[in-house]
């Protein structure tokens, strides 16, 4: 990696990071008897490229009631496993973990109290999908700025130890928000810590796990209203 030089509690960089922010569908959920897609993200920055989650690899029976089908990304011919520099966990629940060992010896960002949590916890996820030899974690305690224009924030709500990664574009930023938010109605009208701090930073849109599209604000109308009744005033209407 081009030496990201994470900074802990900084803003984004002073140029623009120029990034670009891609979802790769790596499994298919049954959940309540509906299909639930499982996305992890691709950073492609020009200091590194980073994979936000890192899906399901293997099946396993605390969860084959979930009929899980996978595609795992090491199974995807046209996705080299060898050119992602950094994997950024935005919590640690089995379809966001369960490909963490085939990126073994690279440098795995979580929130620390997230650690914590799923290696203390009973029925939090897959103990074994987070503790796979060679995972390498760098355990994060609260804002990071990871390379320039590419921040780590942390989202309690899904789970305390949940994070977002925000990526600035050079214009509004564009959000990974792993499960922060499951559904789009959960950012229409926000509840937790972690959604409300999503819809504080204005985004163009967020990614979110398991939506095939990115969430997008509602559109304000106002100022447009406003500006077509000047026109109507201005025209005599």
């Amino acid at each position: 990696m081009r030496d990201p030089a994470p900074r802990k509690g900084e803003g984004p960089g002073s140029g623009l990071s120029r990034a670009t922010v891609a979802p790769v569908l790596v499994a298919e959920l049954l959940v309540e008897g509906e299909p639930m897609p499982v996305y992890v993200h691709v950073i492609d920055h020009p200091d590194a490229r980073v994979l936000v989650d890192t899906g399901m690899t293997r099946l396993h029976p605390a969860v084959a009631d979930m009929d899980p089908r996978l595609t795992p990304l090491s199974s995807q011919a046209d996705f080299d496993l060898t050119s992602i520099d950094v994997v950024v966990n935005t919590h640690l629940h089995f379809d966001h973990c369960g490909g963490n060992h085939i990126f073994t010896g690279v440098p795995i960002y979580v929130q620390r109290r997230e650690l914590q949590d799923a290696r203390s916890e009973d029925d939090y996820t897959i103990r074994e999908w987070v503790e796979a030899p060679g995972v390498q974690y760098v355990p994060v305690d609260g804002t990071l700025e990871l390379l320039p224009g590419v921040r780590l924030l942390p989202a309690p709500g899904h789970t305390p130890g949940s994070q977002v990664v925000v990526v600035e574009t050079g214009g509004r930023c564009v959000v990974i928000a792993g499960d922060t938010a499951v559904f789009f109605a959960e950012l229409d009208e926000p509840r937790t810590e972690g959604q409300r701090l999503v819809r504080r930073l204005d985004p163009e849109k967020v990614w979110l796990s398991h939506e095939h599209e990115p969430w997008r604000p509602p559109v304000d109308n106002t100022s447009d209203s406003g500006s077509d009744r000047t026109r109507e005033r201005n025209a005599g209407v």
